[in-house]
């Protein structure tokens, strides 16, 4: 496991993906192998979060190889997370919610032995605790893992899935909000009311070739229980007119503008916003942390490379930028920070959402129905 952080690395590990493993993922993308044998999934993830490579990049390429028939449930996983923003984005309470529960469970279970059993791997479950190791050294962990771990933790280990959340966040390098906490709300049962996620020994045994021993679950949880509902909220996601000759403010997730929608516009400064911990609810680990930053010096070089005129700004300084339009963090930190501190910021937003957003009303199921006509509007 290792991700380098560029722009380059990113496409050779998806040219190497789409070229060696692509035709085997439908058949072999839920085996977790372990952290050394990671050929039957792209693991493009971290990448893909942070707009070093985009969606748009990584679908065209699997459409060069194969035909959509052989590919799509490849474009399904490729769409998930943005089927997951354009989901969080018509019910922001949720990500609001969230960290107003975080906060408050934080303080109960500072002291709580169980809680920190888990979070240092010293449970009575040996898989379990070597997907957290595996998780602070790697930053990174297979999807399937990821189910089978926040199910343990929520209804074997009976810990919050805030909590749970909040420990993904931190050391993951593809974590983001939608995914990440929506994800987390799947497992526990109050996502789709009332349908939780139960990791099975038998079904960790299969998918790991029999890797782990002890594993002795509760397989018979009832799913958690939350009595808020959340209406959608009608959400304008259309761009401003004359954006030319305004600065251009770039967050984490938008690292590459030579592929953005926007290239083409004259911009007269590009303004690359890094986000330290002083001003995340989260706080993230040191290595998430230079990863970003890693990431972010990737694009500042690019630009350099090019002549064009950019600067890496704290977030906390966006106020001395005039005249500015950015494109859109999505709901987050960074949006929250923004919000806070009543900072208005015309907001530039991806073709790809504009198209996607709309389907994501109801449930994935019905979202990627609509995956083909979304796929057919990628130029």
């Amino acid at each position: 496991m290792n991700f380098e952080a560029s722009r380059a690395k990113a496409l050779d590990k998806l040219n190497n993906f789409v070229e060696n493993n692509l035709s085997e993922y439908s058949k072999l993308r839920n085996f977790d192998y372990g952290p050394d044998n990671r050929s039957n999934i792209s693991c493009l993830s971290p990448y893909i979060t942070h707009g070093i490579i985009n969606e748009k990049e990584v679908i065209k390429k699997s459409l060069d190889k194969f035909s959509f028939a052989k590919n799509e449930k490849f474009i399904q996983e490729v769409l998930w997370r943005t089927y997951w923003k354009g989901w969080l984005e018509l019910r922001p309470s949720v990500w609001t919610d969230f960290l107003i529960e975080l906060k408050k469970i934080k303080g109960d279970f500072q002291n709580n032995q169980n809680y920190k059993n888990a979070i240092d791997g010293k449970t009575n479950v040996e898989c379990f605790n070597y997907w957290v190791n595996e998780l602070k050294e790697n930053n990174y962990l297979h999807n399937h893992t990821r189910m089978w771990f926040a199910s343990i933790w929520i209804f074997t280990l009976n810990l919050p899935w805030q909590l749970g959340a909040e420990f993904f966040m931190q050391h993951l390098y593809d974590g983001d909000a939608a995914s990440n906490t929506l994800g987390w709300r799947w497992v526990a049962g109050v996502q789709t009311q009332g349908k939780h996620y139960l990791a099975s020994e038998w079904n960790i045994k299969k998918f790991t070739n029999n890797r782990f021993s002890n594993i002795k679950l509760n397989e018979n949880a009832p799913p958690k229980i939350s009595e808020k509902k959340y209406s959608i909220l009608k959400q304008d996601f259309t761009n401003p007119e004359n954006i030319d000759q305004n600065n251009l403010i770039i967050f984490e997730n938008n690292l590459c503008f030579e592929t953005s929608d926007f290239q083409n516009n004259k911009f007269k400064k590009f303004y690359i916003i890094s986000n330290k911990n002083e001003n995340r609810c989260i706080k993230l680990s040191e290595k998430v942390l230079k990863f970003k930053s890693s990431l972010i010096q990737d694009q500042e070089q690019r630009f350099k490379n090019q002549s064009i005129d950019c600067e890496v700004i704290d977030i906390s300084e966006i106020k001395k930028i005039e005249k500015a339009v950015g494109l859109y963090p999505t709901i987050g930190e960074n949006l929250d920070y923004l919000n806070s501190n009543t900072f208005k910021i015309n907001f530039l937003y991806r073709e790809l959402d504009q198209n996607s957003w709309q389907y994501c009303n109801k449930g994935f199921f019905n979202f990627k129905n609509y995956i083909p006509k979304i796929i057919s509007t990628l130029n």
